[in-house]
């Protein structure tokens, strides 16, 4: 078998590449459509450690894959600029020829698109499942953002929408020269198999990859007019109520931190309140102030596990929407504390968050944290192996708060 392509055969490193790629694809299709099914699953119903695990594995598997399939796509199409591409035996045949011009160009297309969005999509966000290639875990120019990943999400369905169609285009063509034409198309495509002489006339290039980016096309504008890019509709859970505080919030920013997969995951809550009483001077028992701290727990983003974050098992925020930290604020050898009580699901543990503060006239700011085990507040007991899921949470906060508002 000659290693590379004749206008008659394919050579041996072409064929290696189709069929590793065809071997890829085949089984990476089916294992995304049943780990996606697996995570509407948990969303939906907190799910088990057991499942939790085994969605991560095969989100993982897929995930790797598709980066195999990415390189593969590439070097293959390297390869195939440097090749005689052996003609179609159809050739006189015209719409049979221009259909099968256009599915290869669309094949290409999709191999690329495919593994590449979908790829970006997991850079863009955090959480759940790795790639186990020994890098990839983000890109270079792909920010972390929720919006980013959610768009490349989107194209990553809609191409594979786009690989499937043409993929089984591509087979059925394939199976109709075998089993009715009767001709070489599938056969020299084999390992062993020979040349075949094309016919005399053959199909141009540029209409078949004018009609395939008329498909990408309308594949992307159907997914835009079916509102698949749509903004989120707005936010309509109830804010919370305004509190009174000697120092209003200008700014500020409350994370939280955990570590899965071995992987840690930082997201933050949007919706937030402080009231907050301080003063330079201490009282009789050594306060400089309180605070208390209301948390909105619907408004957490936590990169690509917020909606398992929202579940019974673990937050519950349906029937437990906010968090409360109440504390005295007291001076420390190291600067401040904050010693009081957190409490989340009805939940209250007794914590001390240590933090810095910088007083300039009227603006304070303020910055500190704390760990917690989220066992403690009945956070994720269904998932006991640390391995998976740290025990340990860690809450971060920095605000600009000004005196008076």
């Amino acid at each position: 078998m000659p290693i590379t392509s004749s206008a008659t055969t394919y050579g041996a490193v072409t064929k290696a590449f189709h069929w590793l790629t065809a071997l890829l694809i085949l089984a990476n299709l089916p294992l995304g459509w049943f780990a996606a099914e697996m995570a509407e699953e948990i969303a939906a119903t907190g799910g088990s450690e057991a499942q939790v695990a085994r969605a991560a594995l095969l989100f993982s598997i897929h995930k790797t894959t598709g980066v195999a399939v990415f390189f593969v796509a590439l070097l293959r199409i390297l390869w195939a600029l440097t090749q005689t591409k052996p003609g179609l035996l159809n050739g006189d045949r015209p719409l049979e020829a221009f259909a099968a011009e256009c599915v290869h160009w669309l094949l290409y297309g999709a191999l690329v698109a495919v593994p590449l969005s979908g790829w970006v999509h997991h850079a863009a966000t955090t959480g759940f499942a790795p790639i186990w290639w020994p890098f990839g875990q983000g890109l270079p120019f792909v920010p972390k953002s929720e919006a980013l990943s959610e768009i490349a999400a989107t194209l990553h369905f809609v191409f594979v929408l786009v690989l499937a169609g043409a993929l089984g285009a591509h087979i059925a063509g394939a199976l109709k020269h075998h089993f009715i034409d009767g001709d070489a198309t599938l056969r020299r495509m084999l390992p062993g198999g020979g040349a075949a002489q094309p016919t005399a006339r053959q199909p141009g290039h540029a209409l078949p990859f004018v009609a395939a980016l008329v498909i990408w096309a309308a594949a992307l504008g159907g997914a835009g007019a079916l509102g698949w890019f749509a903004k989120p509709a707005a936010d309509t859970r109830p804010a919370l109520a305004a509190v009174q505080s000697d120092w209003t919030v200008q700014e500020g920013r409350l994370a939280i931190t955990v570590r899965q997969m071995g992987s840690e995951v930082t997201g933050g809550f949007a919706d937030w309140t402080a009231g907050i009483a301080y003063s330079e001077l201490p009282d009789t028992e050594g306060r400089h102030g309180t605070v208390e701290v209301v948390v909105a727990i619907p408004s957490l983003t936590l990169g690509s596990v917020t909606s398992q974050a929202m579940g019974r098992d673990f937050f519950n925020a349906e029937e437990h929407p906010t968090a409360t930290f109440k504390a005295d604020l007291l001076a420390s050898e190291g600067g401040h504390v904050a010693r009081g009580t957190l409490t989340i699901k009805g939940l209250s543990v007794p914590v001390e968050m240590p933090f810095a503060l910088a007083i300039e006239g009227d603006t304070a700011r303020a910055s500190g944290g704390l760990a917690v085990d989220r066992r403690d507040f009945g956070i994720g007991m269904g998932m006991q192996d640390a391995g998976q899921l740290g025990f340990d949470v860690g809450i971060s906060f920095d605000l600009v708060a000004q005196r008076g508002g």
